[in-house]
C-alpha cells in the first residue's frame, strides 16, 4: 500500500508555525523535511483494540523511568549486614545488603515505596497488555502476510518479559523471591548433561552463593531491557512501514487505508493514552499494595512462605510443576528429573512454539499467499478461533493449578483432589474448548448469513391479503452490512489430480495428502455469507493504492 493521499472532504489544515519552524531547522541540517512532511500526515485506522499495543509500549516507558530511579539506591550485593533501618520489626536481623537496601528504598527514601510499587504494577500491566495485544492479533488474523515477522517479535518480547520479571522480583532477596530462585535452580539442574554446569555458571557455585544477585542485576537493568527496547523499535518501524491493520469498515479495502492522520489526531490521542497509562500505574502504586517484602523477611534456604505465588505471568510454570507426577529416569548413574524438566519446557514450548509456527502453518494449509491488511472477525475463521481458545484454556488451567493449595484451602477440598482435577482438565479442557468454540463460530456465521439474506426483525407485524400475519424484515444498516459481507467465503481447493489423472505438484507425497486433508477440515463446514441474487460477494477495491483521511 502506497502513501498516496486521497483526501475526502475539505483539505487538511496546514501545520502550525512552530511545527513548520522545527521542520525547517531539521531540514537545513539533515535534509529530512520530506520524510517528516510525508509521515506527519500518515493515516492510522481507528479502533479501541488497537490501543492494547500502546498500553504495552507506555508501560515499558514507565518501567524504564521508575527503574532508573530505583537503581540510584539499590545495592545488588549478597554481603551480610545487620539491619538498623526504620522498620523496627527487622532491626538487628542479619540480611543481605540487597534486602536491606530494598527496605531502605521502601521506608527511608522519599517516594521510594511509591516508585517500587509503580515499577511492579507497570511490569504486570506490561505483560498483561502484551498478552491481550497478541490475542487480538491472533483472533483477528492480523499476523498474516506480510506481518509474520512482527508476530514473532511480539512473542519473543513476551518471553523476554517473563525472564525480566523473574529476575526483577528475585533481586530483593526476600523469602518469596528466594523461593523462586530455588525453583530456577532446580529447573536448570533438570536439564540433562549440561544442567549442572548451567546452574553453577549462573549462581557462581552452590546455591544460593554470593554472585547470583549481582548477575541478575546486570541482566535485569542492561541486557534484557536492551533486547526488549531493540525489539520494540523494530516492531514499530515494521508497523510504520507496513501500515496498521484495519477493521472491515466503509471505505476500507486491502489497498486503501481509511483513518485519522498522525498529526494532529493520532498524536493527541496517543499522548493522552500515555498519561492514562501512567495515571493508572500511579494510582495502583499508591493505593494497591504489592510485594510487601518486609512481611516475608530475608531469604532463608531452610524456610518457605505459606501460599507463595509468583507474578501471574509465571503462574503457568508454577501450575505445571505442581500437577506433574513424580517421574524420574535413572540410567548409567544419571537421573533425569522429568517431574521438573517437562513442566519447565513442554507447556510453554507448546504454547509459544505453536504460536510462532501458526502463521506459516495456516498459510500452508489454506494456500493463501496474499497480503492482508484488513483483519478478519473471529467468527469467520472457526478453526483459528477454536485453536486459540484451546490454547487459552490450556494456559488458564495451568495458571489456576499454580494456586492449587490456595484453592484447596479456600474451598475446603483436599489438595490431592485439586491436583487430580487439574491433571485431567488440562487435557480435556482444551479439547472441549475447541469443539464448543468452533460450533459457536459456525452458529454466528449462520446468523450473519440469515441477516444478510433476509434482513433483521423490525417489530412490525403485517397482514397479507389472505389474512396471514408475519413480521416485516428490514435490510441491515449499511455499516453493519459491510461488516457482515467482509467474510471471505471458503474457496474450493484445486483438484489433487487433473483430467488426465496427473497429480498437482503440491499434492504429491505424504505431505501433500496431509495438506489436502487439513484444507478440507479447514473449509468443509464453512457457511457462506452473501446477498441473495447477487452471487458470491466480492470486495470492491480502489484502482490504486491510497490513504483516505477522516474529517
Amino acid at each position: 500500500m502506497s502513501d498516496t493521499t486521497a483526501p475526502a472532504g475539505p483539505a487538511a489544515p496546514a501545520a502550525p508555525k512552530p511545527i513548520e519552524g522545527t521542520l525547517g531547522f531539521i531540514d537545513e541540517r539533515f535534509g529530512s523535511t520530506s520524510f517528516f512532511r510525508r509521515n506527519v500526515k500518515k493515516v492510522f485506522p481507528d479502533h479501541w483494540s488497537f490501543m492494547l499495543g500502546e498500553i504495552a509500549l507506555y508501560s515499558f516507558v514507565v518501567l524504564l523511568l521508575t527503574g532508573t530511579f530505583l537503581t540510584l539506591w539499590f545495592q545488588p550485593s549478597m554481603k551480610e549486614v545487620i539491619y538498623e533501618g526504620s522498620y523496627t520489626k527487622l532491626q538487628g536481623v542479619k540480611m543481605s545488603q540487597a534486602y536491606a537496601s530494598t527496605l531502605e528504598i521502601s521506608f527511608d527514601v522519599r517516594g521510594g515505596l511509591l516508585m517500587r510499587q509503580i515499577h511492579h504494577w507497570s511490569a504486570i500491566l506490561f505483560m498483561a497488555s502484551i498478552l491481550a495485544h497478541m490475542l487480538r492479533v491472533f483472533f483477528t488474523g492480523a499476523y498474516r502476510k506480510p506481518r509474520e515477522v512482527n508476530w514473532l517479535i511480539g512473542i519473543n518480547m513476551f518471553i523476554l518479559g517473563m525472564l525480566e520479571g523473574l529476575f526483577g522480583y528475585s533481586l530483593p532477596d526476600d523469602l518469596l523471591s528466594g523461593t523462586g530462585l530455588r525453583i530456577t535452580q532446580g529447573v536448570l539442574e533438570s536439564i540433562p548433561l549440561v544442567g549442572t554446569y548451567g546452574y553453577m555458571f549462573l549462581f557462581g557455585g552452590e546455591f544460593p552463593g554470593q554472585d547470583i544477585i549481582p548477575r541478575l542485576y546486570v541482566l535485569h537493568i542492561l541486557l534484557i531491557p536492551a533486547l526488549i527496547l531493540g525489539l520494540v523499535t523494530a516492531h514499530l518501524m515494521i508497523m510504520w512501514h507496513q501500515k496498521h491493520t484495519a477493521m472491515p469498515v466503509k471505505n476500507q479495502t486491502e489497498k486503501q487505508v481509511y483513518g485519522y492522520p498522525f498529526y494532529p489526531v493520532f498524536l493527541a490521542k496517543t499522548n493522552a493514552y500515555f498519561l492514562f497509562v501512567f495515571g493508572v500505574a500511579a494510582l495502583l502504586g499508591a493505593f494497591a499494595q504489592i510485594n510487601p517484602i518486609w512481611l516475608f523477611g530475608p531469604y532463608d534456604p531452610g524456610a518457605i512462605s505459606s501460599g507463595s505465588q509468583p507474578d501471574w505471568y509465571m503462574g503457568v510454570l508454577e501450575g505445571a510443576l505442581r500437577i506433574m507426577p513424580n517421574w524420574e529416569i535413572s540410567a548409567w548413574g544419571h537421573t533425569v528429573s522429568l517431574n521438573v524438566l517437562i513442566p519447565a519446557t513442554v507447556p510453554l514450548g507448546i504454547i509459544f512454539g505453536g504460536a510462532m509456527a501458526w502463521p506459516f502453518i495456516e498459510a500452508w494449509i489454506t494456500g493463501d499467499k496474499r497480503q492482508h491488511h484488513v483483519v478478519t472477525r473471529p467468527r469467520n475463521a472457526p478453526v483459528r478461533t477454536a485453536t486459540g481458545m484451546a490454547a487459552v484454556t490450556f494456559y488458564g488451567l495451568l495458571w489456576l493449578a499454580g494456586a492449587n493449595d490456595v484453592l484447596a484451602e479456600r474451598f475446603h477440598v483436599s489438595l490431592f483432589a485439586t491436583t487430580w482435577f487439574f491433571r485431567v482438565t488440562v487435557i480435556i479442557g482444551p479439547i472441549l474448548a475447541f469443539i464448543l468454540t468452533k460450533r459457536i463460530c459456525l452458529g454466528l456465521q449462520r446468523k450473519d448469513a440469515d441477516t444478510v439474506g433476509h434482513g433483521v426483525e423490525s417489530g412490525v407485524i403485517v397482514m397479507s391479503p389472505d389474512g396471514r400475519f408475519s413480521e416485516r424484515h428490514e435490510a441491515p444498516r449499511e455499516e453493519e452490512k459491510i461488516v457482515l459481507l467482509s467474510k471471505e467465503n471458503a474457496r474450493p481447493e484445486a483438484p489433487a489430480r487433473d483430467a488426465q489423472g496427473i497429480p498437482a505438484p503440491g499434492a504429491k507425497g505424504p505431505m501433500g495428502h496431509l495438506r489436502s486433508r487439513l484444507n478440507r477440515a479447514w473449509t468443509f463446514d464453512d457457511v457462506p455469507v452473501e446477498e441473495h441474487g447477487h452471487g458470491e460477494h466480492e470486495a470492491i477495491e480502489s484502482g490504486s493504492d491510497s490513504e483516505q483521511v477522516k474529517h
